[in-house]
């Protein structure tokens, strides 16, 4: 059928795609991209794709690659119009990630899937994603962004990360569930909040069934609702990372969807238990409100959230007061909080005491 000669000739703009803003917002994103390169990026930037030096370590290196997102912690960010900290949360998740692997990271690319391009919002998620990448020592190599107007809605966006890291190639030189020995010790690392995990439940019960806005203050923090949800997922890439170079970390489990009793049995042989005492901390106060406001059971907590706990270590008893004594002079809050034995038939690979 032919156009109606009265509606005058389509353009991008009519279907919702505003060109001369994505233009600019790339100029910006370019000069905020620019500032993460070192000499190791060898390509420029608005190029089809990312170049990066081989790293030095040659046949002796291992590449390590992640890719996340930050689930509905976006939809809290949206309603409080601040989306630098969602930008941090995702590399720093990435980054954590592949630290696991005992990878120190080298590269990010982003995507950004939003419904409308709006001035000043993907600004806010590229800086805040070149700041992280900037803390982590990684080069923001590239990324993509569409502008898909019949998919999201006007002030909706989507993000995922994915990062690429190195690590030596011998598996003796890497933690994992190959060091792992019956009578190893569990060291715990302090979370600083939520990080990206849980947030469905967390929207849906502050906002959903209590009517709460982001200004409510949330007992037991003192703290504004907002700026308890928006709190960055924190990067353990500086204290970590010497000690997992150094050798004196056997094994890494970082805390996400699934709590500590699924992410920490992902680094369990099948042949030993990870017990885990949980009398050692002090549940953050946060995590203690949406037990008691949502009446959460216990168990349905630790499979849904950190619980105060951001990564866990597996290390040789002989090596365990040195660490966490090493961690503390780094400013982290880091105890032992278990052991690791030989399983029974019929037992889990985490049990919480």
């Amino acid at each position: 059928m032919p156009a109606d000669p009265e509606q005058g000739g389509l353009s991008y703009r009519d279907a919702g795609v505003d060109r001369e803003a994505t233009f600019a917002a790339k100029r910006f994103i370019g000069e905020v991209v620019r500032r993460t390169h070192g000499p190791e990026v060898l390509s420029r930037v608005g190029g089809f794709g990312g170049i990066f030096r081989a790293p030095a370590e040659g046949a002796g290196a291992a590449l390590v690659a992640s890719a996340d997102g930050v689930g509905t912690k976006l939809r809290v960010a949206q309603m409080a119009g601040i989306h630098d900290t969602v930008g941090q949360d995702l590399v720093n998740h990435c980054v954590d990630d592949i630290l696991v692997e005992g990878a120190r990271p080298l590269f990010f690319l982003d995507y950004i899937g939003m419904g409308q391009l709006t001035p000043g919002v993907i600004e806010a998620l590229v800086l805040g994603m070149a700041d992280a990448c900037r803390l982590n020592g990684c080069a923001l190599l590239g990324g993509e962004t569409a502008q898909m107007p019949d998919f999201y809605g006007a002030d909706e966006y989507d993000l995922a990360g994915f990062i690429v890291g190195v690590a030596p190639a011998e598996p003796e030189r890497r933690p994992g569930s190959h060091r792992v020995r019956s009578g190893d010790v569990l060291v715990g690392l302090a979370s600083n909040g939520f990080h990206t995990n849980g947030y469905s439940l967390l929207r849906h019960l502050f906002f959903d069934r209590l009517g709460w806005t982001l200004d409510t203050e949330l007992p037991d923090v003192g703290k504004p609702l907002g700026e308890v949800l928006l709190t960055v997922h924190r990067s353990y890439l500086g204290p970590l990372l010497p000690l997992v170079e150094a050798g004196r970390v056997r094994a890494l489990a970082h805390i996400t969807g699934g709590g500590i009793p699924e992410n920490l049995a992902r680094v369990i042989p099948d042949e030993l238990q990870a017990r885990v005492q949980r009398s050692t901390w002090a549940i953050p106060g946060e995590f203690e409100a949406v037990m008691r406001l949502g009446d959460v059971a216990e168990d349905e907590m630790y499979r849904t959230f950190n619980m105060g706990v951001g990564m866990i270590l597996v290390v040789s008893p002989e090596d365990e007061l040195d660490v966490v004594e090493r961690l503390r002079a780094a400013g982290e809050d880091a105890w032992g909080l278990g052991i690791v034995q030989a399983r029974h038939p019929g037992e889990t690979a985490v049990k919480l005491l």
